[in-house]
């Protein structure tokens, strides 16, 4: 009888296109396909490595001239949340928190529309439909759940209302935060915030070290905001390290500062089980 090893998995170079964090700048990205028994693993082993999902894909930023995008996580068991988060919470107090399947709602949807139109209409997700989102959602290869915040009904409202969600990855090591949405007009709550506090909490509970919070990018406005959570690690030079002074990190550009592609794929750490093609 003859076996054959499985394939490791081939990686691809996105065209070149309009940076979303940097003014005057252009983003590539390296990504490759998650299918398959070995879904898990390569997924699990890719977050270590800086990459992040998106439906089937995970990629990294790999631009030219640019090495800005930093991943970064929160080392739950160090973590101590500073006087506005605890003033965040103590606001947030009457949220009930609810996790279910993977799976999307018309509620779910006209939220996430709501928090577009207000926060990203310029963004690529901008003309997203129902059926895109549902994909988003749903079409995961491995283990992911959708995490509910619900407020007390106001006067003539019936049920509790949903105001904030979270598609978050289970992976083996930590939570990883794929994207989360929430009510615009709910600014004194702090609810982006008020998300990733909570699921440190989540990740105390189930014993996981780290929460995955995607790209910290200094110098952007937009993606600022991580750098004032506590025990927070980047992946820099190729290990995870302390983000020490944010003000330290140079979001400048310089020829040397991104190595070849076919450098950065042959250092990727594969999993178990997965060969490379010869």
């Amino acid at each position: 009888m003859r076996h054959s090893l499985p394939i490791a998995p081939q990686f691809y170079v996105t065209a070149p296109q309009t940076c979303p964090y940097l003014p005057g700048r252009m983003e590539r990205k390296l990504f490759t396909a998650i299918q398959g028994e070995q879904a898990e693993k390569l997924n699990d082993a890719l977050s270590k490595q800086g990459f992040r999902r998106s439906q089937n894909v995970l990629y990294r930023p790999s631009c030219a001239e640019c090495s800005a995008c930093l991943s970064a996580r929160i080392r739950v068991a160090d973590f101590t949340p500073s006087r506005g988060q605890r003033r965040v919470l103590r606001r947030n107090a009457d949220l009930e928190r609810s996790v279910a399947s993977a799976w999307a709602t018309e509620d779910h949807y006209a939220l996430f529309r709501r928090y577009l139109d207000s926060r990203h209409a310029d963004g690529g997700m901008a003309d997203m439909d129902m059926f895109e989102f549902a994909a988003m959602i749903e079409e995961s290869p491995i283990r992911s759940r959708l995490v509910e915040y619900t407020r007390p009904p106001a006067e003539g409202e019936r049920g509790r209302q949903l105001i904030a969600a979270c598609l978050t990855d289970i992976l083996d090591d930590g939570l990883s935060l794929v994207y989360s949405f929430y009510d615009p007009d709910m600014q004194r709550r702090s609810l982006g915030t008020q998300v990733i506090l909570d699921h440190v909490d989540l990740a105390r509970i189930a014993g996981l070290p780290y929460v995955y919070l995607g790209y910290w990018v200094p110098g952007s406005e937009k993606m600022g905001y991580k750098s004032g959570f506590d025990a927070l690690e980047i992946f820099k030079g190729r290990v995870w390290q302390p983000i020490g002074d944010p003000a330290s990190h140079d979001a400048s550009l310089h020829p040397l500062s991104v190595d070849p592609i076919a450098e950065q794929v042959a250092r990727i750490t594969l999993p178990d089980g997965l060969v490379r093609p010869r």
